[in-house]
């Protein structure tokens, strides 16, 4: 049973608690058949009140037989008002106290009972969106479904590309492409605003200040904040350890601190504890260059409630294992030697942060890239993976890149000779892979987790792989 649930069946108690004082008021003015009717009230109440807590704890449950005395004892108070006179109510004001008193008694082991008996289970909901981001909660979530005390939900919730002008549009749906041992509930039968959980989960912070995407509205974390007890904001991301002190390179993440999903958050747990204190510093500047006074800038606060604890990706990064993976047959056939050996894997992963601050001279670097590993096809199978938002940043952000990108993936991807990956699994491709060569983004972090060597192309340099 649900904390909130529990809560209101004890407040059940008390309003039945208030009858009985409304009861003995009414006998003692000598008013039999009122007290009796009130005493049916009771009795329905109680009767309701059984089966709520069957529902949730079964037959048999101990609290239920507490009620069922109850129920005997109001009938049987009813039936001896049918033999007590008006006069006899007036004149001896011991019948209704005894009567009340012998009813509170027993509604004090119900209520007891209740407290004690029966065990509350917190309500956990997890609201992703790319399933390829999932990876930033699996761990939670599966920590939360074995604990008995908690009832888990994993949630998927639809997100959307946002037109040039900041509308929404096109609309997508990834609760289909999650791992099979996540059980997936529908966001349609999901109803945060009903269900009230106690306890929400995020990775996405930025409500409606994102200009590619969108989640959908209705999940923003300030609209969450008001349906749960605590919300809880864990990012979709992993950012390079940087020094508290290293003002320069801090500069660089402030765009990832002060958002909706850390403003509005109960709770947010960040990779270390470095990255913790940059958090907690960039926040309290932030928060006073918006004109916040007061609570909002309590420091001690905000040690409380953000956490350096770690992230689920490093986590789910280094317990990911090459075999623990069954891969496709496409990707075997370019893997694999003709003596059945591997080949080294190169892991080339493209991101949004380079597109943004290259345009065309990124564009013109994948297509030198991939000229030169396919050179090395016979040695080296290149395994390109692009962030998932590529094409969506493009559309927004920089529409002149996206034809001739296009074109180069679409001819990559025809002619067979290496890897591309657009699953949403990133773990596979870094467990199995021996190098990484790319942009620098979250992934680097998951990799150097691995402890494998990572190399960071430098768009400005062509017919070269090593910068």
């Amino acid at each position: 049973m649900r904390k909130k649930q529990k809560q209101e069946i004890l407040e059940f108690v008390a309003s039945l608690q208030e009858a009985h004082k409304k009861i003995k008021e009414i006998l003692e003015q000598g008013n039999v058949t009122e007290g009796q009717n009130m005493l049916c009230d009771c009795q329905e109440c109680a009767i309701e009140l059984g089966n709520i807590i069957e529902t949730f704890e079964g037959e048999g449950a101990v609290t239920v037989s507490y009620i069922e005395k109850y129920c005997e004892l109001l009938y049987h108070y009813y039936e001896k008002l049918n033999t007590t006179t008006k006069t006899e109510l007036l004149s001896n004001k011991k019948i209704s106290k005894k009567l009340i008193d012998t009813l509170n008694k027993q509604l004090s082991n119900m209520e007891n009972s209740i407290k004690n008996d029966i065990k509350t289970k917190k309500e956990i909901v997890f609201f992703p969106y790319k399933a390829s981001m999932w990876d930033s909660l699996e761990s939670v979530y599966l920590a939360a479904k074995e604990d008995e005390n908690c009832d888990a939900y994993c949630v998927p919730i639809p997100y959307y590309d946002k037109n040039p002008d900041g509308s929404l549009g096109k609309m997508h749906y990834e609760g289909r492409e999650y791992p099979e041992n996540i059980e997936v509930i529908d966001w349609r039968t999901y109803d945060v605003k009903e269900r009230k959980p106690d306890v929400v989960y995020i990775h996405n912070p930025y409500d409606n200040c994102n200009i590619v995407t969108s989640v959908h509205p209705d999940y923003y974390a300030e609209k969450l904040k008001q349906y749960t007890d605590k919300l809880v904001y864990i990012p979709y991301f992993v950012l390079q350890e940087i020094e508290p002190d290293n003002q320069e390179a801090i500069d660089n993440i402030q765009h990832f601190i002060w958002t909706p999903g850390v403003i509005y958050s109960d709770q947010v747990i960040v990779q270390s504890e470095k990255m913790r204190q940059i958090y907690i510093n960039e926040y309290l500047k932030a928060a006073k260059k918006n004109g916040w006074i007061g609570v909002r800038l309590d420091r001690a606060s905000l040690e409380k409630k953000i956490l350096g604890t770690g992230s689920p990706k490093l986590e789910k990064a280094k317990n990911s294992k090459k075999e623990d993976y069954e891969l496709p047959e496409e990707w075997i056939r370019i893997i694999q030697k003709p003596d059945g050996s591997w080949k080294k894997i190169v892991l080339y992963n493209t991101g949004v942060s380079a597109l943004l601050g290259y345009g065309e001279e990124w564009v013109d670097k994948i297509e030198n890239t991939l000229k030169v590993f396919q050179e090395e096809q016979d040695k080296i199978v290149l395994l390109w993976r692009p962030h998932p938002l590529i094409e969506n940043t493009m559309k927004t952000m920089r529409p002149e890149t996206l034809k001739k990108y296009r074109k180069i993936k679409e001819r990559y991807v025809q002619e067979g000779w290496g890897i591309y990956d657009e699953s949403t699994d990133m773990n596979r491709a870094v467990a199995i892979s021996d190098a990484y060569y790319g942009d620098g983004s979250s992934m680097v972090e998951l990799y150097r987790s691995q402890e494998k060597p990572v190399m960071i192309q430098n768009p400005k340099i062509l017919n070269a792989i090593e910068e």
